[in-house]
């Protein structure tokens, strides 16, 4: 059942969870800074999409990873389609862990020249909605995925940004943040980002920087960075980042002076044997690049 809340303490309670996650269930964030808001943690593709959900949080447990976003269609399992019981098991399973859930990374895209093509996207982010609301996570990842042939460059950007509206309205009554992926072929560009965020204006939507090349062009990572940087929410993807195809020491030195908070998610596109001493060499990596900012 839907709850409503007032918008305002919604958003101003989210705000002030993200105060202690500098702490850490876990007790691995000691070595980051104090002043620091930020925690690393990790997307489930690829490193974890063959992980049923013990594996991932024991996997997650020992590597001193914080918290985790599920993606949809991997062994883990999280669907809409799982019932009260399962979804209460789902939940008490994250209680009993210092591993938290940060939410869910659903495929829902609205840039369709289909109208019930974007229709059906909205009804299933409401569904993921509904599931991390039940599953006690925070909110729900959608994407941009290009722009399509039957309609113009500006008519797709009104109609994401439309649709992100009623989509971030629906997840506030479930106080479910909406993380738009920086993603899709041009829409991935932050100039794009800019001009889907301007009208996808409802204060519970929130941009997911992605660490794509596109944040290199133009004038560079910090002008695009500093293009989206109020809307930016608590979520920030990365790749690995001893693969050195990625300025990550600047990425992180704008983070920590824009004073963002919540996670700094792995979404790996490798797929190393040893799972736990992979996170543990990519957790290590980011906490000496948060001291370095």
């Amino acid at each position: 059942m839907q709850f409503t809340p007032n918008r305002r303490n919604v958003l101003q309670a989210a705000t002030a969870g993200l105060a202690t996650l500098s702490v850490g269930r876990l007790g691995k964030a000691s070595a980051l800074p104090p002043e620091v808001n930020l925690q690393f943690g990790l997307v489930t593709y690829l490193w974890g999409k063959d992980m049923t959900l013990p594996e991932l949080l024991a996997t997650c447990e020992a590597a001193g990873v914080g918290g985790v976003e599920l993606r949809t269609e991997h062994k883990h399992a999280v669907e809409p389609t799982l019932n009260a019981h399962q979804r209460s098991e789902v939940r008490k399973r994250f209680a009993d862990s210092p591993v938290e859930l940060v939410g869910y990374g659903a495929n829902c895209e609205f840039h369709s020249d289909d109208p019930s093509a974007v229709k059906a996207n909205i009804e299933q982010a409401k569904g993921y909605i509904q599931l991390m609301h039940d599953c006690g996570g925070s909110g729900v990842k959608v994407k941009p995925n290009g722009f399509p042939k039957g309609l113009s460059r500006q008519q797709t950007i009104e109609q994401i940004g439309t649709s992100l509206n009623e989509v971030a309205e629906y997840g506030l009554g479930f106080g479910q943040k909406i993380r738009v992926e920086v993603h899709g072929k041009g829409t991935s560009e932050l100039p794009v980002i800019r001009d889907i965020f301007e009208v996808a204006d409802h204060e519970n939507a929130f941009v997911c920087w992605n660490c794509n090349g596109e944040d290199l062009a133009g004038e560079g990572l910090e002008a695009n960075f500093k293009m989206v940087q109020k809307r930016i929410g608590d979520t920030t993807h990365i790749r690995e980042m001893n693969l050195e195809d990625y300025p990550y020491p600047e990425l992180m030195k704008l983070l920590v002076d824009a004073k963002c908070e919540g996670w700094v998610l792995l979404e790996a596109r490798t797929n190393p044997q040893d799972k736990v001493a992979a996170l543990i060499e990519q957790r290590k990596i980011f906490e000496r690049l948060i001291q370095a900012s």
